[in-house]
């Protein structure tokens, strides 16, 4: 005999006796066709008993209300607008960090004031003034007759009344001017990534490396010596004397570098690249050849750098030709060789422009 959870109670049993008592089939579980009702059977509670807000009992609170919606969504215009002024007011064409960081930190609370008074506008104007009433919506799997695409749009007329958004002219036409204003920020930034010259390929086809330019290491600013990578390292790199240039940022963006050390062996080099590493050390750049994205994780077992953005892969013993992901050709690499001090220096500039592969099209 099974017994419930509870201990004692032999199933079988019970489900037998309930059979007889209710004169259904001869008292076997497996009969077909049978069906035990009990008395106690769930009851549906129905709603709870509707609680009134302040808001519907005392129209001062549902004017209160109101306005603390449109207010709220005429500070997200004010944060749009804060943000495209604090854009054009601290620009970061001077290449300083600290500029930067109170540029970014301006527009972010601008475009941080735009979003939350949008949400915080609308999750007010739902609790506070629109229509509160329970109600079933019952779901149906097939598409519905005409009636009921009729009674969709009985539906749609009732919301637009029960929320007030037609009646309600100073929420719904500060809502509108939030939900436009909201979307200039980034428009007006996106003129930040604009080429400064007519001709992108001339900005990126040259960076600030020059034979005889020392490694360095990124952000230190500290030379590397060959002796210093190890098999299996991986360094972040930077040209020697960066932070003296005029434009930091986009002098780094284009001339970061990764260094790593292979063993010679592993190493397929093409014909006109025989000097091009030195012992088995190699530097690539960091730009992603596919949107310009830092490539910037190393497997030191399969010698694979990988692209966090897109998932592009790069095969180092190939010369960094692309093995995996939308990336079009490999990462340029950057010749090096060492000074009579032992440090890592380069031979020359990189031999292709760096980064995404587009500004490549009028070349």
């Amino acid at each position: 005999m099974a017994q419930d959870d509870n201990g004692g109670i032999e199933l079988a049993e019970t489900s037998s006796t309930a059979l007889e008592e209710h004169g259904l089939g001869d008292g076997r579980i497996g009969d077909p066709g049978t069906a035990v009702v009990l008395d106690d059977a769930p009851v549906n509670p129905g709603f709870p008993e509707h609680r009134l807000r302040i808001t519907d009992r005392d129209p001062k609170h549902n004017r209160r209300a109101e306005r603390t919606v449109y207010t709220l969504f005429y500070l997200s215009i004010a944060g749009s607008v804060w943000a495209i002024a604090a854009y054009l007011a601290f620009p970061i064409e001077s290449g300083k960090i600290s500029d930067l960081r109170l540029s970014t930190m301006l527009i972010g609370l601008g475009m941080v004031l735009a979003l939350l008074g949008i949400g915080i506008g609308a999750i007010h104007w739902s609790k506070q003034i629109m229509a509160d009433k329970e109600g079933i919506d019952i779901r149906h799997p097939v598409r519905g007759t005409d009636d009921t695409r009729e009674r969709s749009i009985e539906i749609f007329e009732q919301a637009n009344e029960e929320s007030g958004f037609g009646r309600r002219t100073l929420i719904r036409n500060s809502l509108i001017g939030a939900l436009v204003a909201f979307p200039l920020p980034a428009v007006v930034l996106f003129r930040g990534l604009a080429p400064q010259n007519e001709d992108p390929v001339k900005d990126l086809k040259h960076t600030m490396w020059k034979a005889g330019m020392r490694l360095t290491k990124d952000p230190t600013g500290l030379p590397i010596k060959a002796s210093d990578v190890t098999l299996g390292s991986v360094f972040h790199v930077i040209p020697e004397g960066l932070d003296d240039t005029d434009d930091v940022l986009d002098e780094k963006a284009k001339a970061a570098v990764l260094l790593m050390r292979l063993k010679p062996e592993d190493l397929h080099v093409s014909k006109g690249r025989e000097n091009w590493n030195y012992d088995g050390i190699v530097a690539y750049s960091k730009i992603c050849t596919h949107v310009g994205c830092p490539v910037a994780l190393y497997e030191q077992q399969t010698h694979h750098l990988l692209c966090p953005c897109h998932q592009s892969q790069f095969d180092i013993t190939h010369e960094a030709r692309v093995i995996f992901g939308p990336a079009s050709r490999p990462l340029p690499q950057l010749p090096i060789t060492v000074d009579d001090e032992g440090y890592l220096v380069a031979r020359s500039d990189f031999h292709e422009p760096v980064g995404p592969s587009f500004w490549e099209r009028n070349s």
